[in-house]
């Protein structure tokens, strides 16, 4: 049976008021116009969100695929968010053979992933090799005190500021960021970030 972790979204055990379940389906919702073609959901999780954008976006896309580390969040995934575009794959974000295995793809989400990965740099390359050229990225991590500053979360390596968050897309095209407080999620505007706890950027190689 799969259990809360704290951390861990599982739809069906939360209520529909929890501020972070909230938070995570607006981040999915928020993604549907930008999402055609292949899709990867980087960190996948129980399967929810993979399942939100199969759904929604099923006539401009090919298939997505929910990767995640922990076989658990896999096997419950396969039988609570079945989709015919949707299969979900054991895989470790920082495998340098990622690319590789998967091939490349349109979109890529990624959203509250960062910020539990140590090998951030891996992660950032393989993010970049498994898009197309043109291809676009929908990130999301929480904004703290930086880089090798404990967070406060046990789940959490470190938190980036605002500004090492702009810093690890300077390889994109074209980039924009935006702040999310609960459901709200809008144009980032740096007099707004005390009051934004989240960060998005919708990067496009």
């Amino acid at each position: 049976m799969l259990e809360d972790t704290g951390e861990r979204i599982i739809p069906e055990k939360m209520k529909i008021t929890n501020e972070l379940l909230i938070e995570h389906l607006a981040r999915y919702h928020f993604s549907v116009p930008h999402v055609h073609g292949r899709v990867l959901d980087f960190a996948t999780g129980a399967g929810y969100g993979t399942h939100i954008i199969a759904k929604k976006c099923k006539r401009k896309m090919e298939e997505i695929i929910g990767v995640d580390i922990d076989p658990e969040v896999i096997e419950y995934a396969k039988k609570q968010y079945y989709h015919p575009l949707s299969s979900y794959q054991l895989e470790d974000v920082t495998d340098h053979a990622l690319p590789e295995k998967l091939g490349q793809f349109d979109v890529i989400l990624s959203f509250e992933t960062i910020e539990h990965i140590e090998n951030e740099e891996q992660f950032l390359k393989n993010v970049y090799d498994l898009l197309k050229p043109g291809g676009t990225l929908l990130l999301s991590t929480p904004f703290g005190q930086g880089r090798g500053i404990p967070s406060g979360s046990p789940f959490h390596v470190h938190q980036v500021t605002v500004e090492e968050f702009i810093e690890m897309f300077e390889n994109y095209q074209e980039k924009d960021f935006y702040y999310q407080k609960g459901a709200l999620i809008e144009p980032m505007n740096t007099s707004q970030q005390h009051h934004h706890p989240l960060g998005i950027v919708i990067a496009r190689k």
